[in-house]
């Protein structure tokens, strides 16, 4: 970019919050970086804002939820594509189906995880089932550590609540699963904020337990989202894959990360210039072509529009990676203009 060539400076936070202060401390004081981006997701944005705010610095991150309500910030920008109203827009999907159906579900469980992240998402689900006229009937925040998630599905079970809203992170999401399947739970509709279904590790691991979850997605290769660029980039990442030992398919995080750098890489070639101040009036007031479509943001940084996918599991068999590149198992049921499916409804349908 503007002539020099691009060296990228990176150190591992390890998954650690305690991590991140030192590392963009070392950064911007030993590395003297010129700009610097977000690691992530939320509690691994939240804990570098501190000193991105000191140093006056733009900051884009990546798929941390709702980092900004608590800094206001303003040069800070969010590739997550949760839109103005974050916290709901995570199962936003999720609630517009389940109204829909025939006869309407009338009560709602919601768990979560006491991380950020996840207390977001149950924040965001509570403002959902007011605007749908849902009746709460439980709800459960559970430790970080929990393992064992059988005694908390039976009490949900015990509910008997026609939706249920998980919102996890990865180790929950797979300990869920086995739990709801295990113990022949079956609501209307379950899922909505699941970290980690997203991975095909994760994918392939549980193969058909999946079926009839719906949760959350931000991109898959559906007809409707095949945008400029990103099909070569998928091809050229899952060429790399296996020889890199990361995530075979790519679907999740590298469309995200690649974009990213290219919201950064148009405002410094637009602006031609490095200035904090510059690049952030510049990405304020501009949209930008990227491998995941068209992006403009709003307020708080967070995108001008919401465009998290709510995604039904379907007719999963075994535990082949080769049904994941399919479509017809991973199926768009929200936005509806995205959709690349119907949803199979109630929840036992698809078993």
């Amino acid at each position: 970019m503007l002539g020099r060539p691009v060296k990228l400076i990176y150190y591992d936070d390890k998954s650690s919050p305690s991590e991140i202060p030192s590392i963009y401390t070392k950064l911007l004081d030993i590395d003297k970086v010129d700009l610097i981006i977000g690691a992530y997701g939320t509690a691994l944005t939240a804990p570098a804002m501190p000193i991105v705010i000191q140093r006056k610095k733009t900051f884009v991150g990546l798929l941390g939820l709702a980092v900004n309500s608590q800094f206001n910030y303003p040069n800070y920008f969010a590739m997550i594509p949760s839109g103005p109203e974050a916290k709901p827009a995570f199962t936003k999907g999720f609630f517009d189906v389940a109204v829909r159906q025939e006869p309407k579900p009338q009560t709602l469980a919601i768990v979560a995880a006491d991380q950020e992240f996840s207390r977001n998402a149950a924040d965001g689900a509570r403002e959902n089932m007011k605007q749908s006229g849902l009746k709460l009937v439980y709800e459960r925040t559970y430790p970080p550590a929990t393992t064992d998630f059988a005694p908390i599905v039976r009490a949900i079970a015990a509910a008997n609540p026609d939706l249920v809203i998980v919102c996890s992170y990865p180790p929950d999401s797979v300990g869920m699963v086995r739990a709801v399947n295990e113990l022949g739970f079956k609501p209307k509709a379950i899922g909505g904020a699941m970290v980690g279904l997203q991975s095909t590790a994760i994918k392939t691991q549980l193969g058909p337990l999946l079926n009839g979850f719906i949760n959350y997605e931000f991109w898959l290769p559906v007809q409707k989202m095949q945008f400029p660029g990103v099909a070569d980039l998928i091809s050229r990442y899952q060429a790399r894959a296996a020889s890199e030992g990361v995530d075979p398919l790519g679907y999740y995080m590298p469309p995200w990360a690649y974009a990213q750098l290219q919201v950064l890489q148009q405002a410094v070639e637009a602006t031609k210039a490095l200035d904090d101040a510059e690049l952030a009036d510049y990405i304020r007031a501009h949209a930008f072509t990227t491998v995941v479509g068209e992006i403009k943001f709003g307020s708080k940084g967070e995108w001008a529009q919401s465009r998290v996918l709510q995604v039904q599991y379907q007719n999963i068999k075994g535990h082949e990676i080769a049904q994941f590149k399919d479509m017809s198992t991973q199926v768009v049921v929200a936005p509806s203009e995205y959709a690349s499916g119907e949803v199979i409804y109630p929840y036992e349908r698809a078993k």
